[in-house]
């Protein structure tokens, strides 16, 4: 095992535990119980089975033996999201195959689910974050009837499935697998999209090219292409066991992302109290896991999002992790994927090529994975290096790719595509931050100029419309924190940015905002923490401060006189618009109470989830 992945696994375990302690006590406490339902009355029984088919009643009432599982299904189904519309089949599928094992499976709950691509630049973007625990919280809601023996969370997108893990380990005595849809088929190459998106922000072509590329891009059922947080999500769920192996990255709508439906449901049955190999995922899921989630993170060139999510996942479980240790490990943890935005690759390709099997197979002959980690297939994450497929109707696994099928999208862990992760730890008197370079050419990673200062995305962008922008310059969008306006991602500036850059102008961006996982070309320090909307100091930047972002040495500096600099008291801004409309009346509570990004930008109030 590589010396540093030892450390920092030690240095989260050692920082972990009490808290990890506390919450296996109640882990265990709970699993104690074994059957749940063998608590209820019969009246509350009767109520939870009333709809249920007359043989599932029958099994169900066979409490005392304790042989008949009962499994929840979780879902965040809804047709208007490509990624999720494929999961409106999945209840049926889990319920068969749970009836020919014995078993039966209830639709627990929905979980909403809400598109960062719909509401990108949009008031609803204000929400997406908090998303993420209202979906935990609607989990929790969803498992509160006590009447399931393991549970299947069926989520793709971007806070969705932070969210149900949050949830799932709430109830951590429960086993959880995962269960993915997949990607849609590949559409138009996005080299060819970002073209055509920078043009519409020159103006050199019209909103119907524009509408016309994007839909062939985005065109049918499944998960976007490119390698956002969504997909990100299904590489994490893939590395830290919670998927069946090599389940991340099969398309919808085939016999083969049916036959992985089926077995999860199988699967779950098997790790139930009831079954052979119960699981629970709170004793399952621990500091190596994790550790496991940002390896692969840092060596795919995954998304900056779960800088934030990964953290409050990990919380859920009583495990502290920070920024310190995502940039320790990407010191040593190489590119071995190149996925777009980080290549021209869409994830077909990347699944073609070799996929999570082959990237694991990698980490692992590196040293850079925790090997003996417990799955839901069992003890080794030496089984993540295989891959699903159809022998006649039964699904089988075999070796993934021992060699990478295209070396343009993935690589060997001796010849990687860099000798780092690309994310990396900003620090100076502007607070702590977060940037990706996977994507940011060697000769862009140092910017040093004048800042420009924004409260609001929309300012800037007028502002390039009026040709005030021709120069270099570092963007300062702030005001865009989880207290402020719930953090929405930016992703809208990248094309208008990516034109200043190719223009010649040295450019930057920093803000206590998110750039989701689509973070591009131009370097971006973002996730400034301490926001500016509880005094951190981007409040204190005045346009024509010298702004120094160096990405190589990890600095983030106002160059202001100490004096001049001390002296400065924040400002403040008006933030009653973020205040109403499209729902943002409702999340009130959570501006006021959540934590700082690097604390995971949670708004629950219990002594696990307080401040590090």
């Amino acid at each position: 095992m590589h010396p540093v992945l030892s450390q920092v696994t030690a240095r989260i375990t050692e920082r972990s535990r009490i808290r990890r302690a506390a919450y296996l006590e109640g882990v265990r406490a709970a699993i104690g119980t074994k059957v749940e339902r063998s608590l209820l009355s019969c009246t509350n029984l009767a109520h939870a089975m009333a709809a249920m088919p007359a043989g599932d009643k029958i099994m169900l009432k066979e409490v005392k033996t304790a042989a008949r599982p009962n499994l929840a299904i979780v879902s965040a189904y809804n047709d208007m999201l490509s990624a999720h519309q494929p999961l409106g089949g999945f209840p049926s599928l889990i319920k068969q195959a749970a009836n020919a094992v014995g078993a039966t499976a209830q639709f627990a709950g929905g979980v909403p689910a809400m598109c960062d691509g719909v509401t990108q630049g949009q008031a609803g973007m204000e929400l997406s974050l908090f998303s993420r625990d209202v979906i935990a919280m609607a989990t929790a809601v969803a498992l509160s009837h006590q009447m399931f023996d393991a549970a299947l969370y069926l989520g793709v997108c971007d806070k969705i499935v932070p969210g149900l893990l949050i949830g799932a380990l709430t109830f951590g005595h429960l086993p959880a697998i995962f269960v993915p849809a997949g990607p849609m088929t590949t559409g138009m190459p996005n080299s060819d999209k970002a073209r055509i998106r920078q043009l519409y922000a020159e103006g050199k072509v019209g909103r119907e090219e524009l509408l016309e590329a994007e839909s062939k891009s985005y065109h049918g059922p499944g998960t976007c292409t490119f390698y956002g947080t969504a997909n990100s999500n299904q590489m994490l769920m893939e590395i830290m066991g919670l998927h069946l192996p090599g389940s991340a990255f099969v398309n919808p709508d085939t016999a083969l992302r049916g036959a992985l439906t089926k077995a999860a449901a199988r699967r779950a049955v098997a790790i139930s109290a009831e079954g052979e190999c119960f699981t629970p995922i709170g004793e399952m899921l621990d500091e190596r896991s994790i550790t496991n989630g940002i390896v692969g993170l840092l060596a795919t060139g995954g998304s900056t999002n779960h800088t934030i999510h990964l953290v409050a996942i990990a919380r859920a479980a009583g495990i502290e992790i920070n920024w310190t240790d995502f940039d320790d490990l990407s010191k040593v943890v190489p590119t071995l994927a190149r996925v777009y935005p980080n290549g021209q690759a869409d994830i077909n390709h990347f699944q073609a090529a070799g996929g999570m099997g082959f990237v694991i197979r990698q980490l692992l002959q590196g040293g850079l994975l925790h090997a003996e980690v417990n799955t839901v297939v069992g003890p080794g994450i030496d089984r993540y290096t295989q891959e699903p497929y159809l022998d006649g109707e039964h699904i089988r696994w075999r070796d993934a790719p021992a060699t990478s099928m295209d070396a343009d999208v993935v690589r060997s862990y001796q010849a990687p595509f860099a000798p780092d992760g690309g994310l990396r730890l900003m620090t100076g008197n502007l607070g702590r931050a977060i940037i990706k370079v996977s994507a940011v050419k060697p000769e862009h990673r140092v910017v040093m100029a004048l800042a420009r200062v924004f409260d609001d995305q929309n300012e800037l962008l007028d502002a390039f419309k009026r040709g005030e922008l021709e120069r270099d310059m570092v963007a300062v969008i702030r005001f865009q924190g989880p207290r402020a306006n719930g953090m929405p991602e930016l992703h809208k500036l990248t094309p208008t940015l990516a034109v200043l850059q190719e223009r010649g102008f040295k450019v930057a961006l920093v803000t206590d905002g998110r750039m989701s996982g689509a973070s591009g070309k131009v370097p971006a320090a973002i996730h400034v923490t301490p926001e500016a909307a509880s005094g951190g100091a981007l409040a204190k930047v005045r346009t024509g401060d010298l702004i120094m972002v160096d990405a190589e040495r990890g600095i983030l500096q106002a160059l202001v006189a100490p004096d001049d600099w001390d002296a400065r008291q924040p400002e403040s801004v008006d933030l009653s618009s973020n205040q109403y409309g499209v729902g943002r009346e409702l999340f009130a509570v959570f501006r006021a109470n959540a934590d700082g990004a690097e604390q995971g930008a949670a708004c629950f109030q219990h002594p696990q989830w307080s401040s590090c």
